[in-house]
Formats: structure tokens, C-alpha cells, sequence
């Protein structure tokens, strides 16, 4: 199951030794929701591998702004707390399971 980011546990989640994928969504956002089962779906596959967290913008606005997010579907990929790729819009699986597996 997806992590959820708060204002106070992103640099806590960052801090993970596994690479991290953030998905930055809202409930009203029609490709956000097209896009969840896929995350919940890697967040299983990619457990004890990659932590697959999920950033809900309206309640997470400063990670929003940490981040400059600025259309959502955004997912966003760490290695070693760095951002190392974006993602932007409801891409396939295997766009997002490739970049994965290059990071771990």
C-alpha cells in the first residue's frame, strides 16, 4: 500500500535508502483516477523494493510547491533523496516500471 505525504513526513519518506516514487494527484482530477489502480498496483509489485508514496496536492500544498507541481498526474522518482525523473500525465505501467527498475 501507497504511503501518504504529509506537509511534516516528506523528508522522512525522502530519507528511505530505497528509491521513492511519489504520485501527486486530487480527488477531482479525472486522470488522477485513471491513474491509482496502477499505482496501487506497483506499490504491491515493488514492496521491500520501492517506497511508492502517494501526495494528495490540495492537503500536501507545500510539498505541491516544494516540488513545482504544477499538473497533476505528476509522479516523481528519488534515488538517495535526489529527484532523478518526472513523470506528468496518466502514462502506461511500463513507462513508470522501467524507470523503477533502473533505479533499483
Amino acid at each position: 500500500m501507497a504511503k501518504v505525504v504529509t506537509n511534516t513526513n516528506i523528508s522522512e519518506i525522502l530519507a528511505s535508502e530505497q528509491p521513492v516514487m511519489i504520485d501527486f494527484w486530487a480527488s477531482w482530477c479525472g486522470p488522477c483516477r485513471m491513474l491509482a489502480p496502477t499505482v496501487e498496483a506497483i506499490a504491491e509489485e515493488y514492496d521491500g523494493r520501492v517506497v511508492v508514496a502517494k501526495c494528495d496536492v490540495d492537503d500536501a500544498d507545500e510539498v505541491a510547491m516544494q516540488f513545482r507541481i504544477r499538473n497533476i498526474p505528476t509522479l516523481l522518482f528519488f534515488k538517495g533523496g535526489e529527484m532523478v525523473n518526472r513523470l506528468v500525465g496518466a502514462v502506461p505501467k511500463q513507462e513508470i516500471t522501467a524507470i523503477l527498475d533502473s533505479l533499483i
